[in-house]
């Protein structure tokens, strides 16, 4: 058992991240396993496919840190140079891994592949190197421990790095970690960032373990709770006894849920459990309501359809909204969002429907209702609850839609108590 890691940092390879061809989902999935692990992570670095480069960012980050973690370059083509440059760094050599290279002749002999010879370039690793299996690709992942520092390096892709992060390295990390980190998250809506960190500031710099950190999210705050514990069931005590004090407080009336992932999760969740069903209408957010909540999984028990009726003849047929409406208030109007969400109900035979109508630009709009303008509506059999959303019109479409989409679920919680 080596010492604890006191501090970590994560470098990720390959220049295809620099140029923006792939999304670096590796260093978010690291950072997280690093977390559970109770690893203090300090920096993050991505590098081209540069020996240079990347023998500069691994001296680097050695020069402040336990320990590296380091994705991509494994492969066996010639740019592939992650363990040549972490052998150079601790001065040894690389040495054929026989256990490897018969995984990686068996592995194209099963799949009846013609194997080039560069492939047994990933059977090459550092001298005294521990080698951890790939069971779904051909390069290992690798950890040399010299010296008092550890870099542990890992597969790039996220189908190979992810199931050998969690098999192999985690055991392997876990007798180097002298507690575990357990976080929740308490999300809040209705109320901005700043006014929750005024709220929550004595609270938050009291709070040394567990600590809080506010996070804004899709026209919500979220606020994440972290405990450093020897075991995750005292983390978890921690955790709550200081979310039951944020709930207490100015904040409280605010919390729509606890760990929920999002309004959708938390609304279909109130919902399944009294035993009610959902639908909308929808024209400015143009059907992002009826994704949003078709993404969670078994939410066909709750959800029975939605209407994008973007046309004013579409309102009509389809919803039942009256014509004389929309002559005389228009189509985003506090009157046209009522009707439709209660036409969606009544089409779809739900206990409760949303309803969006609204300029989400960039053009479209006047001076009496500009670009941001959004009336989100609920429906339910005591009658319809209206609210005027009026975002800036600065902000573009994509962001006006997911506020307004965001905004009428969690109209749908706080009025079915779904705090």
């Amino acid at each position: 058992m080596g010492k604890p890691i006191g501090s970590a940092e994560i470098i990720c390879v390959g220049t295809e991240l620099l140029l923006g061809d792939i999304v670096n989902t590796n260093a978010t999935f690291l950072s997280r396993g690093l977390a559970d692990l109770g690893i203090p992570l300090y920096r993050h670095t991505a590098v081209g496919d540069n020996p240079g480069r990347l023998s500069s960012a691994l001296a680097e980050a050695f020069s402040r840190s336990d320990a590296v973690f380091l994705s991509g370059g494994l492969g066996p083509t010639c740019d592939d140079l992650t363990k040549e440059t972490v052998a150079a760094f601790f001065g040894l050599p690389l040495r054929t891994d026989e256990h490897t290279a018969e995984r990686i002749r068996s592995h194209f002999a099963g799949t009846h592949r013609l194997m080039t010879d560069n492939n047994l370039k990933q059977a090459m690793v550092p001298e005294g190197a521990t080698v951890f299996d790939n069971d779904y690709g051909t390069a290992p992942a690798l950890a040399v421990d010299k010296d008092g520092k550890l870099a542990v390096m890992l597969p790039g892709p996220p189908s190979e790095l992810e199931p050998i992060w969690r098999d192999r390295i985690v055991p392997f990390l876990s007798a180097r970690s002298d507690g575990i980190i357990v976080s929740h998250n308490v999300y809040l809506a209705g109320i901005g960032e700043s006014a929750v960190e005024d709220r929550l500031r004595g609270l938050m710099v009291a709070s040394e373990n567990p600590t809080i950190a506010p996070y804004v999210q899709a026209g919500e705050v979220r606020l994440r709770v972290s405990a450093r514990a020897a075991d995750r069931e005292t983390g978890d005590r921690l955790c709550f006894e200081l979310i039951d004090r944020v709930k207490a407080g100015e904040v409280g009336p605010y919390v729509y849920g606890i760990d929920v992932g999002s309004a959708e999760n938390a609304l279909l969740s109130v919902l399944r459990e009294r035993g009610m069903t959902l639908s909308c209408a929808e024209s400015c957010t143009g059907g992002l309501i009826a994704k949003l909540i078709t993404d969670v999984p078994g939410c066909s028990d709750v959800f029975a359809g939605g209407c994008v009726t973007y046309s004013n003849a579409a309102k009509i047929s389809l919803l039942g909204v009256s014509p004389a409406t929309l002559e005389r208030f228009g189509a985003v109007s506090e009157q046209t969002a009522a009707e439709m969400a209660r036409g969606a109900r009544t089409a779809l035979g739900t206990d409760v429907a949303l309803a969006t109508t609204g300029i989400a630009g960039p053009g479209g709009g006047t001076p009496e209702k500009p670009v941001g303008t959004v009336y989100i509506a609920v429906s339910r059999s005591s009658g319809e609850t209206v609210e005027k959303l009026s975002l800036s019109p600065k902000r573009d479409r994509a962001f006006i839609r997911r506020i307004a989409a965001t905004r009428v679920l969690e109209l749908a919680l706080r009025l079915i108590g779904g705090k």
